[in-house]
């Protein structure tokens, strides 16, 4: 469960944050490339297509502008499957951050018990200050390292244009050799090549999606290694009103680190049923979460 005050990330980009970054952060992961592959060296000596890097700097800037200005609140359905868990939660955003609630496990709904459980939890939540506090430092953390992320997509890649029509246009993406993002301390070896679509009429990201072309070594495989054929895909549509969510997230990536430990995500989480919210409060979304 989540919760965070009103920000300026509170909105359109704040919800795109989390998996929207995980993406762009594993890609990003893959340009501070040790001997980068022949197609990343000839792609650098030509550098990306203009069309291509004015096409992804109109999109970053849209995202941008809509995370200071779109901060409608929704409530939607939402599926997570990730291994030994399928799990569907109620989600109601406030004003004052949201709240979801566990609805069914494994296709069935929760039992006497597991609905009391979650009951308990929500209510502690709403009457716990610290709790509340901290899932909003959290956010903002979150929502800072989307926005920084989002800011580095035109440097951080090579772009091509792939194709287009008179809705979108879909852009190609491999690692920039020559770019350093700020503040990573792993030096990461490998590439990752992948899409995005951005929609033309407002310039909003629809997909992004991309793959580890080969293992990914976290400190020249000494602190741990991504393995090749992992893969990543975002996707965005309108729900209503020109507003723009994430309807799709897949993450699929796999690895090692150090002493075997296994690393990386699997999930596979939709979200349907999108409606604005009505809820003010907290407590006002705990008792329609309830009722449910």
């Amino acid at each position: 469960m989540a919760a965070s005050k009103p920000s300026r990330m509170s909105g359109e980009a704040k919800r795109m944050g989390r998996p929207l970054a995980l993406a762009i952060g594993i890609a990003m992961a893959a340009t501070l490339a040790i001997g980068p592959g022949t197609r990343s060296v000839q792609a650098a000596r030509q550098g990306s297509d203009s069309g291509a890097l004015q096409a992804v700097r109109a999109a970053v800037e849209a995202e941008l502008e809509a995370s200071n200005t779109d901060h409608t609140v929704w409530t939607y359905r939402d599926q997570d499957r990730t291994p030994g868990k399928d799990a569907v939660y109620q989600t109601i955003e406030t004003p004052h951050g949201s709240l979801r609630r566990l609805l069914e496990l494994g296709g069935k709904p929760l039992n006497d018990a597991q609905t009391e459980a979650e009951t308990r939890r929500i209510v502690e939540f709403v009457n716990s200050p610290s709790e509340q506090a901290k899932a909003h430092r959290n956010d903002q953390h979150d929502d800072a390292q989307a926005r920084a992320m989002l800011k580095m997509l035109p440097d951080a890649f090579l772009w091509t244009i792939s194709s287009q029509d008179a809705d979108a246009i879909t852009l190609s993406f491999i690692p920039n050799p020559n770019f350093s993002p700020p503040d990573m301390q792993a030096r990461v070896m490998g590439t990752m090549a992948g899409t995005m679509v951005i929609a033309k009429n407002g310039n909003r990201i629809r997909t992004l999606k991309g793959a580890l072309s080969q293992d990914v070594n976290i400190g020249w495989g000494l602190l741990g290694r991504l393995n090749q054929g992992g893969t990543f895909q975002v996707e965005r549509r309108l729900v209503g009103n020109g507003h723009w969510q994430i309807t799709e997230t897949h993450v699929h990536i796999g690895g090692h680190a150090l002493l075997f430990h296994t690393i990386g995500q699997q999930e596979d989480e939709e979200k349907t049923e999108w409606k604005l919210s009505t809820e003010l409060t907290l407590a006002d979304a705990a008792r329609t979460l309830h009722a449910m």
